[in-house]
């Protein structure tokens, strides 16, 4: 029964729609397409009215197997160039550029895991000022591969180890696996050996001792970067999204999509991957890339992601995922649709295997699964410095390279601030932490203890895991006292909130000051709840994304 105007046109729902769900603004009959985006989202499966409910009920992909596609570049233009932009990295004597300044544990099997944890935590204890952070990368792999699944895990690691995030590198290998540390020197290629240390456990009689002084030296390395003044045309920034809901194609993606238009109007570069996400709105890519040859790579690009399905005898249009739905994406074309807001409007300027270093500046399409890990992973394997990941539904994982969440929707923002000003409170601060705890361990510790599912790491015979000493609960009360007293907080917007009800969550968060565009049709509601609660809106006049 709610009254929206949209686009002029009145439209009132007739039924309960969810947060990021789909209604129609004239009618649908059985069979007639549905549109999104200005494009075909799929099929109607029954008569929908004004203002009814559009999803897995009533709506069905159109999509097929392979296609035969067309290169019809006409109407598309590159980003102008604009004026040189400048950021705080680290030069390499290579002529890249990292965003940390980190010494990095490789292993090259997964035999040698617990080894680099342990190395990684005795280096943490004398990590010397200017080195960020010393971090080791577990994996299962590096033996027991074959063919293509052995090359990609050899091109990852040799990617990884020469990463500019890394101002120093271990190389730990064991010594009798099949991607040992000779055969991974001829991927790495030609490397300073100040920067770039090997260790090979079978080699030596105590690997922790040897360690210790090969640490030493790279951490000592390392500390010698300091930041500088760097042109924006050195980034590197891998687009991901995951746990999308209805809203990631409308607010997050298309953020990120005007900021990857802005980095390569400044000569910078981005990646785009999650191929099978594509599905359904790669015609919008095709036709945007600069040359024939291109289009050509990105047809193969697809048509080798499906073949891959079918060979495994997979549905290729399994998608979206149970939690895709739930928040309000029924279809493919509706998923792949919001994917691709994230490249912008520029032109494609490269297409890249998985693993494949970027050698291009612009738009560049990595051949990736839709996987977050993976996915993240292979665009910091490419080169990206940092990955910016939209959400709508959340999702706590990381990638070997900073991983910026952006959320789709004001629910989960408000919650995420919550969620870090309860990491801020005194019983919070003061866990009794074991030493050899590590970073992304004690992270997601916290984010358990400050929980309703405490019990999940203060359990007897659990809590012994992490801490020194059984900690007491942060109970729901304890926690809400504590919320009360989060103040003066600011919210910058890019977009215009088009409900009091943000206004209302954000006041939940201690906001007292807002930055946003302006111009709902519903300022005057906004700004009658920002008086509400004593909360000083600016408008900025400033709308960074256009639906």
């Amino acid at each position: 029964g709610t009254t929206l105007n949209v686009a002029g046109t009145e439209v009132t729902t007739i039924e309960d729609i969810p947060q990021g769900h789909k209604f129609v603004i004239k009618p649908i009959k059985k069979g007639d397409a549905v549109i999104k985006y200005g494009f075909r989202i799929g099929y109607a499966q029954a008569d929908i009215e004004v203002g009814g409910w559009v999803h897995t009920h009533n709506l069905k992909t159109a999509l097929g197997d392979l296609l035969e596609y067309t290169y019809n570049p006409e109407g598309h233009k590159d980003v102008e160039p604009t004026e040189e932009a400048f950021f705080e990295g680290y030069m390499r004597e290579n002529g890249t550029v990292g965003v940390r300044n980190e010494v990095w544990i490789i292993p090259t099997v997964g035999c040698v895991n617990s080894i680099a944890r342990a190395i990684e935590a005795t280096a943490r204890a004398n990590k010397p000022e200017g080195v960020d952070e010393v971090v080791a990368f577990p994996h299962p792999y590096g033996c027991s591969q074959v063919t293509e699944d052995q090359e990609n895990t050899r091109h990852v690691l040799a990617d990884l180890i020469n990463h500019p995030n890394a101002g120093a590198v271990l190389v730990l290998g064991l010594g009798c696996e099949n991607s040992r540390i000779e055969v991974l020197k001829d991927y790495i290629g030609e490397v300073n050996p100040d920067r770039v240390k090997f260790l090979q456990v079978q080699d030596v009689e105590n690997e922790q001792e040897a360690a210790e002084g090969i640490m030493k030296e790279l951490m000592d390395y390392a500390a010698t970067f300091k930041r500088e003044k760097v042109s924006a045309k050195h980034l590197i920034v891998g687009m991901k999204c995951g746990g999308s809901d209805g809203l990631s194609g409308i607010t997050a993606n298309p953020t990120v999509g005007l900021f990857s238009d802005m980095l390569v109007s400044k000569g910078g570069t981005t990646i785009l991957t999650e191929v099978p996400e594509m599905f359904g709105a790669e015609t919008i890519l095709m036709n945007r890339c600069a040359n024939k040859e291109l289009f050509e790579k990105t047809v193969h690009l697809i048509n080798d992601f499906k073949e891959y399905f079918i060979k495994n005898g997979q549905e290729i249009y399994e998608n979206p995922s149970p939690g895709n739905k739930d928040g309000g994406i029924t279809t493919l074309e509706d998923k792949s649709l919001g994917c691709t807001q994230k490249s912008g409007s520029s032109l494609v300027k490269g297409v890249l295997a998985y693993a494949e270093p970027v050698n291009t500046k612009g738009l560049n399409l990595l051949s990736a699964p839709g996987n977050d890990l993976v996915a993240a992973t292979a665009c910091a394997a490419s080169g990206a410095q940092m990955v910016l990941f939209t959400t709508g539904r959340g999702t706590p994982f990381a990638s070997p390279v900073p991983t910026v969440k952006i959320a789709t929707n004001s629910r989960l923002a408000g919650n995420k601030a919550d969620i870090w000003y309860l990491r801020q409170n005194p019983k919070v601060m003061a866990l009794p932490f074991k030493e050899d705890i590590r970073r992304p361990d004690r992270d997601n510790t916290i984010d358990v203890y400050i929980s309703d599912d405490y019990e999940d790491v203060l359990a007897d015979g659990i809590w012994e895991q992490f801490f020194t000493e059984k900690p007491e609960p942060l109970t729901r009360e304890e926690k809400k006292e504590w919320l009360k007293t989060f103040s003066g907080v600011s919210l910058g917007s890019d977009a215009f909130f088009p409900f009091g009800d943000n206004i209302e969550r954000a006041h939940r968060s201690g906001v007292e000051f807002i930055a946003q565009p302006g111009g709902s049709i519903r300022d005057d509601n906004v700004i009658e709840v920002c008086n509400k609660y004593n909360i000083a809106m600016a408008f900025t006049g400033i709308r960074l994304f256009h639906h």
